[in-house]
This record gives C-alpha cells, sequence and structure tokens, in this order.
C-alpha cells in the first residue's frame, strides 16, 4: 500500500480526475519542482545547440535518417550483443 497521507489519496482522486492535458501539465509542475538543481542557463544553452544542430543539417554537415530506421538499428545493435558468441 502507498505510504500517502489521506489528504494527498483525496488529492490524487480528484487529478486523476482532471483532462488529460491537465494532468500532464501538472506531472510536469510536480516533477519540476522537485529538482533542486535548476540552471539558469540552461535553456539558452540548449538554444545554442538546437541552433547548432539546425545549421548543420542545413549545410549538410550531417546525415539525417528517420527515427523508425535508427531505432530498428539500435535495436539491432543491442539484440547482437546479447546472443552468446
Amino acid at each position: 500500500m502507498d505510504c500517502m497521507s489521506i489528504a494527498a489519496e483525496k488529492l490524487a482522486e480528484q487529478v486523476l480526475a482532471l483532462p488529460q492535458d491537465d494532468r500532464a501539465d501538472l506531472a510536469h509542475r510536480l516533477i519540476a519542482s522537485l529538482d533542486e538543481t535548476v540552471d539558469p542557463d540552461a535553456e539558452t544553452e540548449w538554444n545554442e545547440v538546437i541552433d547548432r544542430r539546425s545549421r548543420e543539417i542545413e549545410e549538410g554537415k550531417v546525415d539525417c535518417h528517420p527515427i523508425e530506421e535508427t531505432i530498428r538499428e539500435i535495436r539491432d545493435e543491442l539484440n547482437a550483443r546479447r546472443q552468446p558468441s
């Protein structure tokens, strides 16, 4: 059994009755509230990475592959590693 208080259990019931978008937003906010290591520069740094990667794609410096192909290749590699030698 969970070790939540009765008040938390009641709140959880109410939250679970909310529409999916509201629950997702609330979940995001709750998880963010648990992260004590906030990096004020993180968003700026991520935007710089996104801009750089976008330029690399536009300039043809990197090869892009469909996500399905990439996932299949990763799964194949993992399966090959699991096979006894």
